[in-house]
Order: C-alpha cells, then structure tokens, then sequence
C-alpha cells in the first residue's frame, strides 16, 4: 500500500513522493505560511513560544531518530506552533497511529487546520498541564511519547511541576519524554520524575538547543497530593 501522507497542499502526492523528498518540499510549503504566525505569538507571549524562528531540519531529525516509531501509536506534542515537528512526526508516524497537538495559541492551531488534514493529527487549544483531560476529551489513552518544545526556563516553578507531573501521569509505564530546550532548566524536573535520562545537544538551530530523552517513571507526588498510581 502507498504510504500514508499529510495532505497539507491542493498538489495530491503520488506513492513514490515520500521517497522522493515529498516531505522536504511538504515541510517547506507549510512551515512557510506559518512563519508570520510564529513571529507575531513570540512577540505577543515570548514565555510560551520557545523561539520566533522554526526548528532547523538537523535538529528536528536529531530529536525524532532516538525513538522506536513502530511501537508509537499515540504520540503527544506540546506546542506544535509552525508545525516543523509536527510534519516530520506524522511522516514517521504509523498509518493507525494518532498526534495529539497540544497548543495555546490559537492561530497556530487555527493554521495547523488549515494546512494539514492529515486524519492522524488532532490538534487541540490548550495548556499542557491539562494533557489528561485533552487525552479523555478525544477518547485516548496514555501517551507511548510526549514531545515539548515548551520554554521550561521561562514558566513559573508551580507550573512547570504541574506540567511534568501531568505529563508523567499521561504517558505509558514505559512511555518516552522527549524536550528540546534552549537552557537547562528541565533538567531537575526530568530527573525528578523520570529514571533514565539522555542527553544531546544541537548547534545547527537558531536558538542552539540542549535535547533530552527520558524514560522510566518514578512515583513522584504532585502539588495537590496525587500520585502515579502504578
């Protein structure tokens, strides 16, 4: 069977495009009507957009290559914005998979709509500290993978540890939490909640950005008393 593609363009893709680059020009003729979206939401909320410039394609494949793409059938990604990750999640993603986009800025969610009627993309406006609820309100389960690209190091202490707890409590025993930051902020939350850390880093973006992977949840209490109940 032809390989299923996100449908982002009037122009209709053929079997053989995703051997033939489709989704280098795909990204490309997406991302480029979402760059003004990404610009103006930096501007107007900079502690929730990590950048006002796309993630580069190095660093988008450095992220995504450590995971095991034929074990994901539910993947979750926090700020989607432009849609850089989110493009190259869905080539990756298996045909009976879904991608839950998680965002708070409704022109970009607005846009994402717009652009990509991919049936395995469902995005939603929101915050992450409420993945759960966004997981229950779409009929799914736990996550087997949570992407952030969500400034940790600009977000309030409580509400960084609310969104990393809930994310540990979104995410399957052996789920994976994989971040791109530009500082080193997430990186007591992580080693809070999660027992396996690995760590990357990438030069070729604007911002350069540390990256992590991790795996392993701990039985971590939240602020208001929960606990992961495994």
């Amino acid at each position: 069977m032809p390989p299923i593609l996100p449908v982002c363009s009037s122009q209709s893709p053929t079997p053989d495009d995703a051997k033939f680059g489709y989704f280098d020009w795909l990204e490309e003729d997406c991302v480029k009507h979402t760059g003004w979206v990404a610009a103006t939401e930096f501007v107007r909320r900079p502690s929730m957009v990590g950048s006002a410039f796309p993630a580069t394609a190095r660093m988008v494949r450095h992220m995504l290559a450590p995971i095991n793409w034929s074990d994901i059938r539910l993947f979750v990604e926090y700020g989607p914005g432009s849609g850089r990750f989110t493009f190259a999640i869905l080539e990756r993603l298996p045909g009976d998979a879904k991608l839950l986009a998680v965002e708070t800025g409704e022109a970009f969610v607005t846009k994402l709509r717009q652009t990509c009627q991919d049936p395995r993309l469902i995005p939603v406006e929101g915050s992450a500290r409420d993945v759960r609820r966004h997981l229950r309100d779409k009929g799914l389960g736990q996550a087997d993978c949570i992407l952030s690209g969500l400034p940790f190091s600009m977000l309030d202490k409580d509400e960084a540890e609310m969104i990393m707890f809930e994310t540990s409590m979104a995410l399957k025993p052996n789920g994976l939490i994989a971040a791109y930051q530009m500082r080193t902020a997430i990186r007591p939350l992580i080693d809070r909640h999660f027992t396996k850390v690995r760590h990357g880093f990438e030069w070729w973006n604007i911002p350069p950005c540390h990256l992590y992977w991790a795996s392993g949840l701990r039985n971590v209490e939240s602020l208001n008393g929960e606990r992961l109940p495994r």
